[in-house]
């Protein structure tokens, strides 16, 4: 291996075997008919089992120093390939080499007890993570003040919120020293504020000179911190490339067609509850869903979603990017203080939080539309960057009778007055 080399990737591939629920539980009478009925596949597979290949064929290397990242849809095999890096499970064929001590930001919070105070989870999260006392103690006062819970530092975290929670928990894992940084998501805890905090902190590990294997859907996080990255589909590796290459590929494949985004069960998580996504959609000034709009009309925003229980302070977000990560703005439902006042409280049903973008806003380009429900300073329960993807064009805008490009993300119509005198 190149000294210059602290990761290496060979042909590494992990296989699952998924189990069906209904054989395990068969009786006796049923085992001998379904054994009748299909001889053979009872013998071939007797545990009635199937495997799945999360991962096939994978190889790259990382030099030194290097900030790789790593994206792809969600049941690519990123978080799987991190684990096998990070030595969490063990690849079922290939194999990887690193040189130097590895830190991991896979699951935040893995280690935390819900019976011990944030004090006493700080020194225990901190040495699962591979940290000594001493190292600790220098740094405590600076998680606790990066964690912004000193006020509740002497309670059991079970009385914690989760934002609270995944707080000092980033807060831990982020003062790390490794020569060797493994991040997944982390980026994705607490509210707006806190994570351009966490991406500013990552952004300083990446500019001190460790190598970072990152994973994110936040693109423009990816931009930032990224130097090259490698695109993951169904478990095999598509794509190795500069990161802005990457990222516009990943953009022009990785989204919803037609100006839809549906989430289906099994890509929710189990964290978002009582909250539940359902639907988001892009409609023209004629009301029909597309991803094809004009700047001269408005364009109507709808996310679709449901609660399962009351939450108070829910707000739904928009976020509107370029296809470069760069944001155009942010708007939130409660943002009117009316609004807000009437929904503090949102109460468990059905719900369609719209929203419409004026005429003669956007510029002609492809934009990106993600989404967010959280509360604020308190929990993100939803978030999904990159959702859907639009595109603009200004046919019919002002200024058209140049055959140029106007400069900026938006194109708007001033009211102008021409006085002779």
């Amino acid at each position: 291996m190149d000294k210059n080399k602290v990761v290496s990737v060979e042909n590494i591939g992990k296989q699952y075997k998924i189990f069906s629920e209904v054989n395990r539980y068969m009786t006796l009478r049923d085992k001998i008919v379904e054994t009748i009925k299909s001889p053979f596949k009872m013998m071939l597979n007797p545990t009635g089992s199937e495997t799945f290949w999360a991962l096939r064929n994978i190889s790259f290397d990382v030099d030194r120093g290097m900030v790789l990242g790593i994206i792809g849809k969600n049941g690519a095999g990123k978080s799987t390939l991190l684990k096998i890096l990070s030595r969490v499970v063990e690849p079922t064929e290939g194999h990887a080499e690193i040189r130097g001590r590895v830190g991991t930001l896979l699951e935040v919070g893995t280690g935390f007890h819900p019976e011990l105070t944030g004090r006493e989870n700080i020194y225990l999260n901190g040495a699962i993570l591979g940290m000594k006392r001493a190292e600790i103690d220098r740094k405590f006062d600076e998680i606790v003040a990066f964690s912004e819970i000193e006020q509740f530092l002497d309670t059991p975290v079970k009385r914690y919120s989760s934002g609270m929670y995944m707080r000092l928990a980033f807060s831990v894992s982020a003062h790390l020293e490794p020569e060797i940084l493994i991040v997944d998501e982390v980026l994705a805890v607490g509210d707006a504020e806190f994570q351009k905090k966490c991406l500013g902190k990552m952004s300083d590990v990446a500019s001190g000179g460790r190598t970072v294997l990152f994973v994110s859907h936040n693109m423009s996080a990816v931009l930032r911190l990224t130097n090259e990255c490698i695109i993951l589909e169904h478990g095999k590796m598509v794509q190795r490339a500069r990161s802005q290459e990457a990222v516009d590929y990943y953009l022009s494949h990785d989204y919803e067609q037609g100006g839809e985004r549906r989430w289906n069960s099994e890509e929710i998580a189990s964290a978002t509850k009582p909250f539940r996504p359902i639907l988001l959609r892009v409609l023209n000034q004629q009301k029909v869903v597309t991803d094809s709009l004009r700047s001269t009309e408005p364009i109507t925003v709808e996310f679709e979603y449901e609660l399962e229980a009351p939450i108070t302070g829910m707000r739904i977000g928009i976020y509107l990017a370029t296809t470069r990560g760069e944001f155009v703005f942010t708007s939130f439902d409660t943002d009117d203080t009316e609004r807000f006042n009437e929904h503090s409280e949102r109460k468990s049903g059905h719900y369609i939080s719209r929203c419409t973008l004026p005429s003669d806003l956007l510029n002609e380009g492809r934009y990106v539309l993600g989404v967010n429900a959280s509360v604020f300073k308190v929990n993100s329960y939803f978030s999904d960057q990159n959702a859907v993807i639009i595109n603009v064009n200004t046919s019919g805008a002002p200024g058209m009778q140049w055959a140029e490009p106007r400069q900026g993300v938006i194109r708007p119509r001033f009211e102008w007055e021409i006085i002779r005198k």
